[in-house]
């Protein structure tokens, strides 16, 4: 009698048992605390160095491409044949490698890529580029910052305390373990000296930090931001109204005359939010006032600016040239944040509207507009797709979304603008293919992509589109 086919139920049942048979298999040979040696062949996108063992791929923060590592077994995935390793000794270096800058290098996590030479980043970014995004145009060559150290405009420092030390720092990759960030190198100076200073002052008053488990305490975070002239403003993020806070303000000044001001900001929220909605005044300024490529930015405590200020400088000078304006067109800017794309194309528009949602933004993209002497600029603050729908037509748009990417209700709003010309800046590669997949649909073809290192000894990429419309 011959057999009958079984149903299609049981099928799925069996291929179901013989991909989870698959599964141990690969991981049969490699268990966790396992110590192995590796042949580092690549990095991951986290910028972890990948080799394989018995058919698994094994990540090893701290290691390159090149490398024999030994690394111990720490995780292994239950949904494919890869695993986690802690690095314990390279046995043959990369001539890639270099000393890291920074004490803390590995423990807090920040910059995994800073133990690889800096020529080097910056060819392994083109070559991440060019995978990600090569098939959608043509990708050009990551351009370089040229501060591989001491670039970054902003520290976001958790309060807390390590071996019995009120510190300023990070938490380690995965945990809330805190780590002291004391000679961060990628701080721009004088952001790692005001951050000890400030972190001396809250130990001598022996300042209460934060605990979110508990919601005891009173310190959350201090956000150091340092303009263009070295000037410094400090935001401190606290879960009640400190009664002490100006006193510690003023000491602060007196202590790092570069301090213009320092405020606080009331979180109460339970939980990892970083600010509170209302911000107090302590001393000083409330502001500071940043020059990108000649254009005066007023950035409020909580307002975005990218980390890198060179870099910006150059994205925001490249999307002006990719606009290609006579003078003549309506730009609009979509997620314009402070205004800084908007005020570099206005001088060569008829008029720029800026579209966001935060409103202390757009406060301050209205407040650089007057610095600048800009009349042809206005911001509107609404969501995004709202804001593009309450428009008739546009002949440019900007879109400059955060790292989720642009809701398709925004997309379809650019195209039913007409806009000859989009120009994308993006934070996220894998969003920005999404992207830029659907504007194809819509009828608008990317003619070149330009990655950015704004964020060295990390492995972050940055990148402007350039899209044409098709069809009419």
């Amino acid at each position: 009698m011959a057999l009958s086919t079984p149903p299609e139920s049981a099928t799925t049942v069996s291929s179901a048992c013989f991909v989870t048979a698959r599964r141990m298999l690969y991981i049969a040979g490699v268990r966790k605390r396992d110590r192995l040696t590796v042949d580092v062949a690549a990095l991951d996108g986290e910028g972890a160095g990948v080799g394989e063992h018995d058919g698994v791929r094994v990540h090893i923060a701290g290691a390159l491409p090149g490398e024999r590592a030994l690394a111990a077994v720490e995780h292994l995935s239950p949904h494919r044949p890869d695993a986690w390793a802690a690095l314990e000794r390279v046995e043959r270096p990369s001539p890639e490698r270099v000393a890291p800058a920074c004490a803390a290098y590995g423990a807090c996590g920040g910059c995994p890529l800073e133990h690889l030479a800096y020529p080097s980043q910056v060819k392994w970014k083109s070559e991440r580029a060019a995978d990600l995004l090569g098939q959608i145009a043509s990708v050009a060559p990551c351009v370089p910052s040229p501060r591989p150290l001491g670039y970054r405009n902003r520290s976001k420092l958790v309060y807390g305390i390590v071996d019995g030390r009120r510190v300023l720092g990070a938490y380690a990759p995965r945990s809330h373990r805190l780590v002291d960030l004391a000679g961060c190198r990628v701080a721009e100076p004088p952001l790692d000296d005001v951050a000890q200073s400030l972190a001396a002052l809250l130990d001598a008053r022996a300042v209460a930090p934060y605990d979110e488990r508990t919601g005891e305490g009173l310190l959350r975070y201090a956000i150091l931001r340092v303009n263009f002239a070295g000037e410094v403003l400090a935001t401190l993020v606290t879960a009640a109204e400190w009664s002490g806070g100006g006193e510690l303000a003023r000491a602060l000044m007196a202590a790092r005359p570069e301090v213009a001001g320092v405020v606080e900001n009331l979180n109460a929220s339970r939980g990892n939010v970083l600010y509170g909605e209302r911000d107090r005044p302590l001393a000083g300024r409330a502001f500071l006032v940043e020059d990108v490529g000649g254009v005066k930015l007023r950035l409020s405590p909580t307002a975005f600016f990218q980390v890198n200020r060179d870099v910006a400088a150059r994205i925001y000078a490249d999307v002006r040239d990719a606009a290609q304006l006579g003078g003549g067109e309506r730009v609009v800017d979509a997620y314009s944040g402070a205004g800084g794309v908007a005020l570099t194309l206005a001088p060569r528009a008829r008029e720029v509207i800026g579209v966001e949602e935060w409103r202390a933004a757009v406060d301050d993209a209205q407040a650089s507009a007057e610095f600048n002497g800009v009349q042809n600029a206005r911001f509107v603050c609404a969501d995004t797709a709202r804001g593009l729908a309450e428009l008739d037509r546009a002949d440019v748009v900007v879109l400059n979304p955060p790292r989720r990417g642009c809701d398709p209700a925004v997309l379809d709003g650019v195209a039913r603008l007409g806009a000859r010309r989009v120009l994308y800046v993006s934070c996220s590669p894998d969003t920005l293919a999404r992207d830029l997949q659907r504007l194809a649909s819509l009828g608008y073809a990317t003619r070149a992509i330009t990655p950015y290192d704004m964020i060295p000894q990390t492995p972050h990429l940055e990148a402007l589109a350039v899209a044409t419309r098709t069809r009419d």
